[in-house]
C-alpha cells in the first residue's frame, strides 16, 4: 500500500478513536474525553497499528487512559471496521506520547529565557543612562 495512502488511512483511524472518545462510547471508566490521540501508524501490511495518546492530564491519569484504550482495542476496532471499508484492518496498540506535554514545557522554559534576557537588557540600558542623567 503507498506511503500516502497509509497516511489517510491513520488519520480516518484517528478521526474515529477520536470521535469514539469524544462522545464517550467507551464505558471503560479510565478512559477520560480529554484524551488526545496525536497520531495512528499503520504498518506497510496493514496488520499493526501504533494510536499515540496524550493529554495535559497528570502521567497516571494518561497510563491509566491508555490501559483503559488497550482493553477497548477490540470494541474500537470493531466499531472502527464497520465504518472504513478496508479488507484488513490492523490490530490497534495505544502509546502514551508526552510530546504535546514536553513541547509546552519547553516554550514556557523559553519563554522564561527571553523575559530574563530582557530583564537583562532593561537593567543594562538602565545602568548606562543614570550616569549621563548627572
Amino acid at each position: 500500500m503507498g506511503e500516502f495512502r497509509l497516511a489517510r488511512l491513520g488519520e480516518q483511524i484517528r478521526d474515529e478513536i477520536a470521535k469514539l472518545i469524544s462522545l464517550q462510547k467507551i464505558k471503560d471508566p479510565r478512559v477520560s474525553s480529554f484524551l488526545t490521540i496525536n497520531r495512528v501508524e499503520v504498518a506497510a501490511d496493514l496488520a499493526f497499528a501504533k494510536v499515540y495518546v496524550s493529554s495535559f492530564l497528570p502521567e497516571g491519569q494518561i497510563v491509566k487512559g491508555v490501559a483503559g484504550l488497550n482493553s477497548a482495542a477490540g470494541f474500537i476496532q470493531t466499531s472502527i471496521a464497520k465504518k472504513l471499508t478496508i479488507r484488513k484492518f490492523p490490530k490497534l496498540t495505544f502509546i502514551a506520547d508526552n510530546s504535546i506535554k514536553e513541547g509546552f514545557e519547553m516554550v514556557h522554559k523559553l519563554n522564561q529565557l527571553e523575559a530574563e534576557e530582557n530583564e537583562i537588557r532593561r537593567q543594562q540600558t538602565n545602568g548606562e543612562q543614570e550616569p549621563d542623567s548627572e
